[in-house]
């Protein structure tokens, strides 16, 4: 079995998605496969809201980035029984959760991301395949001809043919079946010169995976699970960043991650900042009284961090052995805070807390797919370090600015502890631009990064990973991908050629795509 399009765009998270719609809009045919069934990535099948920065509700985003976002609001202003407040709050957060201004429910992304999508599914310009995964690319050179891909649910191989292919996986699995070059986990600092870089690369020193859960606390009931098959373990396992044991209401200090701090659960009045609305999707106060009988959360914290191995570039076994193991970290987490949390009061245990599988589309009440911040990267043109976003290091330079910008992000140098030396930072960063030659790999030509494999250290992953920077990596890439086929070049020679260039970058602008922050920006 075989399709031919102009592009394929192969996974459907944030970048994938925004990857096709942008070459759709420039008129090219598009395949795009996921590997569950829902789109959307972080924002819906790993169930993360968005982690944004200050000044995201007037700039430093794509136009399509802030329709999705005002798109979101008017869902649940046409569809909800918000409180006349809340409805009338032009920057109505319906979670409240303190990580975001836009905390909201999966499903609702879900819904955003397939009506914008909707028009060029229906004209036939984008063509979605669920349920497939990436198992092999064909290679003429420097050159991908197709990439075969496999149904889970049939096991039938669909080979993909296009002009250009662009890797949106989540954990780059495109790049070593095509031969990209590319790095994973920690590089030397003989190598990148970064501060934070360790003395000795180790690729398999990864960022941990998370797999978020749903909950919400229903008052006097008991909803506690079954034990979990790994509860002892998890439940006694300390950290390396700690000698407290994981489940417990200490975390790490984001501003000194050498120290840890104690944080509440529940609001207390006292800590302005619980765990319970930190990714807070419903606060049921902004919704008429009664209609829900409690607020619902994703927990997605530090207690959850997968911190025993990575899953990819690594046996198969290996891998679901991790897989398996971060899904039994949650359940154990679940069943803990059920029974054994300590309360203010003195007791143990928050029975009334209640798994929301429906809230996620799935039937145990776990996101459908792990939480991944860290993938494999590219070796690109240009390679993005902490030297260009560490506050720090740049000090009166200030932003870093690229004559090939092809978008804007801002957000710290977040590493969470890494899975074989829990390495963990925080760094202040200034505002960052996603120079184009990140988004070109060393050798090959027409197989291009769609999300977080595009070409940065791991330390500047921690800034470049987040959902704004990989919605306009891909809007980005997509638009690139389409140019390329429009003029008959490589995304090389446009960025080589001062002409195909310029040109390129009105396009994108002319698309909405933010290539500089302000001059006169405060930061």
């Amino acid at each position: 079995m075989g399709e031919t399009a102009d592009i394929i765009v192969v996974g459907g998270g944030i970048g994938g998605c925004m990857a096709a719609l942008a070459a759709a809009k420039a008129g090219r045919k598009v395949v795009l496969t996921e590997e569950t069934d829902w789109l959307g990535g972080q924002l819906t099948s790993q169930a993360v809201p968005p982690d944004e920065h200050p000044w995201i509700e007037s700039f430093g985003c794509t136009r399509s980035y802030r329709e999705f976002r005002e798109r979101v609001r008017r869902y649940y202003r046409d569809h909800y029984p918000l409180t006349g407040e809340a409805r009338g709050n032009p920057a109505l957060n319906p979670g409240n959760g303190w990580v975001s201004r836009l905390c909201h429910e999966p499903r609702v992304a879900l819904r955003v991301l397939e009506d914008m999508m909707a028009p060029y599914v229906s004209s036939g310009q984008i063509a979605i395949r669920y349920h497939c995964r990436p198992v092999g690319v064909r290679m003429n050179g420097e050159f991908a001809e197709s990439v075969d891909v496999r149904c889970e649910k049939t096991g039938r191989i669909l080979t993909l043919q296009g002009r250009y292919y662009i890797d949106a996986t989540e954990c780059g699995d495109v790049l070593p079946l095509a031969g990209v070059e590319y790095v994973t986990g920690a590089e030397a600092r003989s190598e990148t010169g970064e501060p934070h870089a360790p003395p000795t690369a180790d690729p398999l020193d990864i960022q941990p995976i998370t797999h978020v859960f749903a909950v919400d606390c229903i008052e006097g009931g008991d909803f506690t699970i079954e034990r979990p098959e790994q509860y002892e373990f998890w439940r006694s396992f300390v950290p390396g960043y700690s000698r407290d044991p994981l489940f417990g209401w200490k975390i790490p200090n984001a501003s000194k991650t050498d120290e840890m701090r104690t944080i509440s659960f529940m609001p207390d009045g006292i800590d302005p900042m619980p765990l319970w609305t930190y990714r807070r999707i419903i606060d049921a106060s902004l919704f008429e009284p009664g209609f829900y009988r409690s607020d619902i959360t994703l927990i997605n914290w530090s207690h959850n961090d997968y911190l025993l191995g990575p899953i990819y570039d690594v046996s198969e076994t290996e891998r679901q052995t991790h897989l398996e193991g971060a899904r039994q970290l949650s359940l154990s987490l679940v069943y803990w805070l059920q029974t054994e949390a300590p309360r203010p009061d003195g007791g143990r245990g928050y029975p009334g807390i209640r798994l929301r599988g429906d809230v996620l589309g799935t039937a145990d009440g776990l996101a459908k797919r792990p939480y991944i911040r860290e993938s494999r990267r590219i070796k690109a043109v240009r390679t993005v370090t902490e030297h260009d976003v560490s506050r720090e290091l740049r000090g009166s330079e200030g932003i870093r600015r690229y004559e090939d910008s092809v978008g804007v992000g801002s957000y710290h140098l977040d590493v969470h502890p890494t899975v074989r030396t829990n390495r963990t930072f925080y760094i202040p960063s200034v505002p960052y631009e996603i120079p184009l030659g990140a988004l070109l790999p060393i050798r090959v030509e027409n197989v291009l990064p769609g999300c977080k494999n595009i070409g940065t250290t791991q330390v500047a992953n921690g800034c470049y990973r987040l959902h704004p920077a990989e919605w306009n990596i891909g809007e980005a890439v997509g638009y690139l991908a389409a140019y390329a086929v429009q003029h008959g070049v490589t995304p090389r020679a446009v960025r080589d050629s001062p002409e195909h260039l310029r040109s390129y970058l009105n396009l994108i602008r002319a698309a909405g795509i933010e290539t500089h922050w302000p001059e006169d920006l405060k930061f």
